[in-house]
């Protein structure tokens, strides 16, 4: 019971538990689009884009995080806007834009920012350095995404499986794009203190991957993308702790070990039940061949 209850003592580990429950759920639920529109290199984009906007926020003095929230703002939305054109596709200008947000954030740490330790932080994640002020933030863009979610729920399931369909009905799409990127940016930004630029990604993808192997229709993917984000959350904060390990891997490789055990042992779409299903057509297939056999060369 001590292992549970030790890390409750400390008033920053509370803040700490507090930060990546609240990330887990918020990246597991808009994970499900994420996932359903291959937004995983959007994603890594994003994530990857926030980089300059951490160190300008380093440079003048304010907050990273304010920095990250920009800079992921501006990224998500010029992918939407260049991509809209039509000339150049949506692939093509996440590699412009990522690369070049990434490689102003490279040149602008190499001009002297300081606070190394905050970069590096956020590079990798550390938990230990979460704020009061941080678990506020990521509890009202949690809240704040989540209700939008629910709200334009059948907006953006539509335009997420059929963007024709939704045009042709007078939905904004483009604006319906533009705002779930806009989502997938604020989530990001309130992620990388717990699991850090690099890993934010897996967080977005891996428990609404797992979600996926489990259940077949999106609303119940999306709800149990967001448990399972959160429970790999507070199992990776107890590991890490304990463990004396790095925060942000060690939540991520709880995330992947979750998911390789769907891949395995899922009832209708893991490895084992796919062996059970071709068995079966097999135990059926093989006496009707017989009979039939049987039929063309009778004994004699």
């Amino acid at each position: 019971m001590d292992w549970l209850t030790e890390p409750l003592r400390d008033v920053g580990a509370v803040r700490a538990l507090m930060a990546v429950f609240v990330m887990g759920a918020t990246c597991g639920a808009i994970g499900a689009y994420v996932i359903v529109r291959r937004l995983a290199f959007i994603g890594d984009a994003v994530s990857h884009g926030v980089l300059p906007g951490v160190v300008i926020a380093s440079l003048i003095g304010t907050s990273i995080l304010i920095g990250a929230a920009a800079a992921g703002l501006v990224t998500a939305i010029g992918i939407a806007v260049v991509a809209r054109s039509g000339r150049i596709r949506e692939d093509a200008a996440i590699g412009v834009l990522f690369t070049g947000a990434f490689a102003l954030g490279v040149v602008l740490i190499g001009t002297g920012a300081d606070a190394d330790e905050q970069l590096e932080s956020l590079l990798v994640g550390e938990l230990h350095d979460v704020t009061a002020g941080n678990v506020v933030l990521g509890v009202i863009t949690s809240v704040s995404a989540l209700a939008i979610l629910a709200l334009l729920h059948k907006e953006l399931l539509l335009t997420s499986f059929d963007r024709t369909l939704a045009s042709a009905q007078g939905y904004p799409v483009f604006a319906l794009d533009a705002l779930l990127l806009v989502l997938l940016a604020m989530t990001i930004v309130i992620s990388i203190q717990a699991v850090g630029i690099i890993l934010v990604v897996a967080m977005l993808v891996t428990p609404s991957a797992t979600a996926r192997l489990l259940v077949d229709r999106f609303v119940p993917m999306l709800i149990l993308g967001s448990v399972i984000g959160a429970l790999v959350g507070v199992i990776g904060f107890y590991l890490a702790f304990h463990l004396e390990a790095a925060s942000g891997g060690t939540i991520v490789l709880v995330a992947t070990a979750l998911f390789g055990l769907a891949f395995v042992l899922s009832p209708t779409h893991g490895v084992l039940a796919h062996r059970r299903l071709r068995h079966a057509r097999h135990d059926v297939v093989a006496p009707a061949v017989d009979r039939r056999a049987g039929h063309e060369h009778p004994a004699d």
